[in-house]
């Protein structure tokens, strides 16, 4: 197996991700599923951060997630030290995400974007390198402010 990705949802985006899990699966990536495992009403924020804490640990080196709108989802994922997750609502934010903010998880709104759209995002994001460059110099920036309460 290749490369290894953790990935959850909520209730909302059960489906999306069973899909997405399968999709994952065919291209030969090593799937973690980090749950929920059924489409009993649930909490985001678990889901968010077990899949978080995956990619934050360098137990997975990406991570997926979906909700219904993916906001809730991807901003429990972003309390994570270390994590850069992006919502994505088409191919090129999946591509700039990874190319211009080295993100490490994405997340998608299953009431926002179809499968389809979902699918090709996904490809995107797993295929795009990290420029560096000037962009490594943000990132770090981008990192720092994690706690800080004042400039």
């Amino acid at each position: 197996m290749g490369i290894k990705i953790a990935i959850g949802s909520d209730h909302a985006g059960f489906d999306a991700k069973s899909e997405r899990i399968e999709f994952l699966q065919e291209k030969d990536y090593e799937v973690w599923d980090c749950g929920t495992f059924s489409k009993d009403s649930c909490d985001y924020p678990e889901f968010g951060k077990k899949v978080a804490v995956a990619v934050a640990k360098g137990e997975a080196e990406y991570g997926v997630l979906v909700c219904s709108t993916g906001i809730g989802i991807s901003i429990s994922a972003n309390k994570v030290k270390g994590i850069r997750c992006a919502l994505c609502v088409n191919e090129f934010t999946a591509e700039m995400c990874r190319r211009h903010n080295n993100a490490n998880v994405i997340a998608f709104g299953a009431n926002v974007v179809s499968v389809v759209e979902m699918k090709a995002m996904l490809e995107k994001f797993l295929t795009t390198q990290f420029e560096g460059g000037r962009h490594e110099r943000r990132v770090n920036k981008l990192m720092a402010i994690e706690n800080e309460t004042d400039d």
